[in-house]
């Protein structure tokens, strides 16, 4: 008895108030997003609105059924939970049907089950498991190794499963890492791949000139030099050797621009090579001034053009026709209103016709006449911008980022390596599925299909994300037990 009691004042009733206030909400936006004039009662179950109902009933039993258990299970289990999923997983790549071109739901009669999205769950403990070893420190490459095998293996079924979204999903524990003491350089990397990507992919059918190379390759190795001379120029003030590089690099400019007067010049081959010179010159400058991060520089620089000349076939042959239209379409490079971009106008269309206050619950025209797909799942923040206009908007994400510092103070105050480092790959996931999320159904991000959490409809991922959170409760909980 004395135990329940513990718990019982030990709970961050906060974030089990703000986690009902989602599911309710979301429950509400789900009958407005499904709702049509013949629909009598929300708790028709012959519809989306009484299936969800049944869901949320579930998905609160289960979270007080996580409460109830002693908190030192989910460390003893997490790699046996780890190894069921996996084996699940695999399961999963022979056993589900195809749904809409993924094969990621298994079937059980009338429930489907989508066992990626407890994946998430299990990664995130295995990974508090490993970290939380005797005398493990996150200091260099070599501790990276396991972690990313144990992120690496539900990563790569659920990319056979043909379910991009949700794989892309555990990126987010690199935010994670980098809390528990890796190097911020990793993070800085993967914004440039990306900004290398978008540039590569983005002007890849822009001409400089005819003939003469493209804008994409020129803007992505410009990048690569400004962050050499910003480097040496701001941050390790070598001004000398940031205006050498600088003039360096004007030289080889005004030369290729007079020698194509006579000659054919490509200009991409021009701009690789003003990298790879600058290369040289940055290995020179670390042996005469002794200064070794050049020499990383220098790595980093060939890289980007290794990284930027994969980019075409990583896009033209890694990524599914879809995946490159959504891409394209995002990125301005074609106009596809009925195919590819449809989804993302209609959504845009619907957010703004909701204005600053928004059209009233059950009164939204696009949303009832069934204009946005998808807009009860992975749309349904435009069922909310519609409805309940910028300002519900507005408040409804606030209470998200409210969520997510509350579980970083969570993460904080915690005594104990795995259950901080549990914690913070739980806001590092709900981050991520909120970011993408909402930039996606506004236009910001490319349409990759993850929920949003406790809003958007469907069972599988309502008891993933209860279950993620109310682990963390009963961890956090057992802080305070006697």
């Amino acid at each position: 008895m004395r135990r329940d009691t513990n718990i019982k004042y030990a709970l961050d009733w906060t974030v089990i108030g703000i986690y009902l206030f989602l599911v309710v909400f979301g429950w509400l936006n789900i009958y407005g997003a499904s709702y049509d004039f013949d629909q009598s009662s929300i708790f028709d179950f012959g519809n989306r609105t009484g299936k969800q109902f049944v869901w949320v009933l579930t998905a609160i039993g289960l979270g007080g059924i996580i409460l109830l258990l002693d908190s030192r299970i989910y460390n003893y289990f997490a790699y046996f939970f780890y190894g069921f999923v996996i084996l699940l997983l695999i399961a999963t790549i022979f056993l589900a049907t195809d749904v809409k071109g993924s094969r990621s739901w298994l079937v059980f009669g009338p429930v489907s089950f989508q066992p990626a999205e407890l994946a998430k769950t299990a990664t995130a403990l295995a990974l508090a498991k490993f970290m939380s070893a005797y005398n493990y420190k996150l200091r260099g490459w070599k501790d990276m190794i396991p972690l990313g095998i144990i992120i690496g293996i539900p990563f790569m079924l659920i990319v056979l499963q043909k379910e991009t979204g949700s794989a892309l999903v555990f990126a987010s524990f690199l935010l994670m890492f980098y809390r528990e003491g890796m190097s911020g350089l990793v993070l800085l990397l993967g914004v440039l791949a990306v900004a290398l990507f978008v540039l590569a992919i983005g002007f890849s059918e822009v001409p400089i000139q005819a003939d003469s190379g493209t804008l994409g390759m020129v803007l992505a190795m410009g990048l690569v030099l400004l962050i050499q001379f910003v480097y040496a120029f701001f941050f390790n003030s070598h001004r000398k050797e940031a205006l050498v590089l600088l003039l360096g690099v004007l030289g080889v400019a005004l030369i290729s621009y007079v020698l194509n007067i006579w000659l054919p010049i490509n200009y991409d081959y021009v701009a690789i090579l003003a990298v790879f010179l600058s290369c040289i010159y940055w290995f020179i400058i670390a042996r005469i001034k002794r200064f070794k991060k050049y020499l990383l520089l220098m790595l980093i620089s060939l890289g980007a053009i290794v990284f930027t000349f994969s980019a075409d076939y990583l896009f033209d042959r890694v990524l599914q026709p879809h995946q490159q239209s959504r891409i394209k379409v995002l990125l301005n490079m074609e106009q596809d209103p009925r195919g590819a971009g449809y989804n993302v106008n209609q959504s845009k269309i619907a957010i703004g016709s909701g204005g600053l206050f928004g059209k009233g619950y059950l009164n939204g025209t696009q949303t009832k006449l069934k204009y946005v797909p998808e807009q009860d799942t992975d749309f349904i923040f435009c069922t909310v911008g519609e409805e309940w206009g910028f300002l519900g908007s507005t408040a409804l994400i606030l209470v998200y980022l409210f969520l997510l510092l509350r579980i970083i103070r969570i993460a904080e105050r915690q005594r104990y390596v795995f259950n901080r480092v549990y914690a913070y790959s739980v806001a590092s996931i709900f981050f991520f599925h909120l970011m993408v999320n909402v930039g996606m159904v506004i236009g910001l991000m490319p349409v990759i299909g993850i929920p949003l959490p406790f809003l958007s409809y469907g069972g599988s991922s309502l008891w993933s994300f209860t279950l993620m959170l109310f682990i963390l409760l009963r961890l956090d909980a057992a802080r305070k037990q006697i």
